[in-house]
């Protein structure tokens, strides 16, 4: 079976390339991919400045959809035919890709391949972030930055629909309008003055009990002073800096947990073990359109430079998908 890919020559140059498509391993299956999405990282790994782990695909893309065309032999679940999305561990730019079938989601009727493949990385990444390492309850208050970013947008609708409060970021009167209409119950407008004072005047100073952070740098001693007694804090990005300078008496006295994360290094078994848990709690919420995926962009595989560029930019509202099925 026959694979077209994109491969980066070098940061500025991308070709469309063409070999075998792999075998499905005994665990995994073939997914013949419609659309893959989109992720910073990708674009960090362009740049060489995220180098994919050993065992991992050296083409880039972490997250696809389509149909299965090779199912491994001890797999269960799925079988020819079916319409999935799925967790890649690189290869996504790609025609055809390799996902573990317990990384794979079965995409109902009302989902397109385009709006599957925004789905598995920021699914991924809000259960494991901010329901686990953040152990958010329902009834407790959330702040998400970004609301209109792939992450905070599925974000949002996660933590609205397991009960939490939710507030978020957004960098523009209309953003911050579409990013309430999500389901924040409050929005700040980033380039309007200081976060921290926009939300403590909106009465969340000191209250919020979990804050997934994809900027860090100068925003992290806000994120202390933001934060409720026993406050849980995930940083998962540095678009502001790899460098904080807090007060540690604020981490003390207020009792707060400081963590973070990067998906590429979470092991298959918990990877797996995430996906079952977002097939029993989030996956009815989004059969019954109650979270629904954002696509700003679908561009074709030979455009992936401007894709890219378009991310950079930060200029979209929800997630850049390519479209692999031509060139």
């Amino acid at each position: 079976m026959d694979r077209h890919y994109i491969h980066f020559e070098t940061p500025d140059l991308a070709k469309l390339a063409n070999d075998t498509a792999p075998p499905a391993g005994p665990e995994e299956v073939l997914i013949k991919v419609d659309h893959a999405g989109i992720n910073r990282a990708d674009l960090l790994q362009r740049l060489g400045l995220y180098p994919p782990p050993e065992d991992a695909s050296p083409i880039p893309g972490l997250e696809v959809a389509g149909q299965v065309v090779a199912v491994g032999g001890r797999c269960t679940a799925l079988k020819l035919g079916d319409r999935v999305c799925a967790l890649t561990h690189g290869g996504g730019y790609a025609s055809h890709a390799i996902a573990r079938e317990d990384h794979c989601l079965a995409l109902p009727d009302s989902l397109s391949t385009e709006q599957g493949a925004a789905l598995p990385e920021a699914l991924l990444t809000v259960w494991y972030n901010v329901m686990e390492r953040g152990q958010l309850s329902a009834g407790e208050t959330v702040l998400i930055y970004g609301g209109s970013s792939g992450i905070g947008s599925i974000g949002i609708q996660m933590a609205a629909a397991l009960g939490a409060n939710v507030i978020s970021t957004a960098g523009s009167v209309a953003r911050c309008d579409a990013v309430r209409a999500l389901g924040a119950s409050f929005v700040a407008n980033h380039r309007e003055g200081s976060l921290t004072e926009q939300i403590t005047e909106a009465g969340y100073g000191g209250k919020i009990d979990v804050i997934l952070d994809i900027a860090g740098g100068d925003l992290m001693q806000a994120n202390l002073d933001l934060a409720a007694l026993d406050g849980r804090i995930v940083c998962i990005g540095v678009m502001r800096g790899m460098q904080s300078e807090i007060n540690l008496a604020t981490l003390f006295m207020k009792r707060l947990t400081l963590t973070g994360s990067t998906l590429r290094r979470l092991d298959t078994a918990e990877r797996a073990r995430c996906f079952t848990a977002i097939r029993d709690r989030i996956w009815p919420q989004v059969i019954a359109g109650n979270i629904q995926p954002i696509v700003d962009t679908a561009y074709s595989l030979a455009d992936v430079l401007e894709a890219h560029e378009h991310m950079r930019l930060g200029t979209h509202l929800g997630k850049l998908v390519l479209d692999c099925r031509m060139g």
